[in-house]
């Protein structure tokens, strides 16, 4: 057994493990600290398997976003979670989700196991016509080009829900920040934390999404992590959520969308179709794209977070 055999198999061991602890916890911060964890470990699987972008994915939005959006609500939920505990299912259907979940573990190692030797695969007909595209990283090359239209509806898909998450609030708040006023001792760890760390994460947010062209990131990764800066600093109290009815506020959420669907009506008349890019200026509009939806993603997943509009927009 090669050493780097033992340690896969001591990672998906591992894994494993904090994967039955989640479910397992009684407590919701013990689940919770348990999911955090299983979303970086999962970061090193994809890292084993040569899937850098996805690992970034991975560790910004479990081990990050995610981690912060599963703290609020379990501070939410705090008072109830011993009325909630008390409701333990019964056995017969403890037992029925243990089946189910058995059948379909199941039916996915089946499906894997007995893929055809060789998979069928479009990898050699994608990365033939990759320089089309003027990228370097074939991930980002598959997504802003064979993959555009699925890519320009994520961020649709973003701000619909970033609507929903707004139309929780109530008529008289309409308008007003998202989300409370956070306020935290100017001189204590957390104030300290965010002075310290937005700076660097900005620029490690900035730097990831321009490499992304090249090598593992993008404007998704990048956007995260400016994403989790913002909510830093606000959690920190030196900066509050602007108000949802700020002009310039909504202009950004829609600037990602906006110019991917341009562009895209621009290929009809300069490209052969929707979406196609003309090859002397593939790669500018890529990147032109990409900053677009940095800042939009950026923007929508701090707002995701802070919650409906609590206040109204004269706070």
């Amino acid at each position: 057994m090669t050493t780097a055999l033992a340690l896969e198999l001591a990672l998906a061991a591992v894994v494993l493990g904090v994967a039955v602890w989640t479910i397992a916890a009684r407590e919701t911060f013990a689940a919770l600290v348990g999911f955090v964890a299983y979303g970086l470990l999962l970061a090193l699987v994809w890292v084993r398997l040569d899937a850098v972008d996805v690992a970034l994915t991975e560790a910004a939005i479990s081990g990050g976003l995610g981690g912060v959006l599963l703290l609020g609500a379990a501070a939410r939920l705090r008072t109830t979670e011993q009325l909630a505990a008390a409701e333990r299912p019964g056995v017969i259907l403890r037992l029925e989700v243990a089946v189910l979940s058995a059948t379909v573990a199941a039916a996915l190692a089946a499906a894997v196991l007995f893929l055809p030797d060789p998979a069928p695969t479009l990898a050699p007909a994608a990365a033939a016509n990759a320089a089309a595209t003027g990228l370097g990283n074939p991930v980002t090359s598959v997504l802003m080009a064979y993959r555009a239209m699925d890519t320009m509806l994520e961020k649709v898909v973003l701000l619909l829900s970033l609507v929903g998450v707004w139309s929780l609030a109530p008529d008289r708040a309409w308008g007003g920040h998202p989300g409370p006023r956070h306020q935290a001792d100017p001189r204590g760890v957390l104030a300290f934390l965010a002075g310290l760390l937005a700076p660097l994460g900005i620029v490690a947010g900035i730097y990831i999404f321009w490499v992304g062209a090249d090598e593992p990131g993008g404007a998704f990764q990048g956007g995260t992590i400016l994403a989790a800066m913002w909510l830093l600093v606000m959690m920190a109290g030196l900066a509050d959520a602007p108000p949802i009815s700020q002009r310039r506020l909504r202009l950004t959420l829609i600037a990602g969308p906006a110019v991917f669907l341009a562009v895209g009506l621009g290929g009809l008349w300069l490209g052969d179709a929707f979406l196609a890019y003309p090859v002397a200026y593939a790669k500018p509009l890529i990147l032109a794209i990409e900053f677009a939806m940095v800042l939009t993603i950026a923007l929508t997943l701090g707002l995701l977070l802070s919650g409906p509009p609590e206040q109204r927009a004269e706070r």
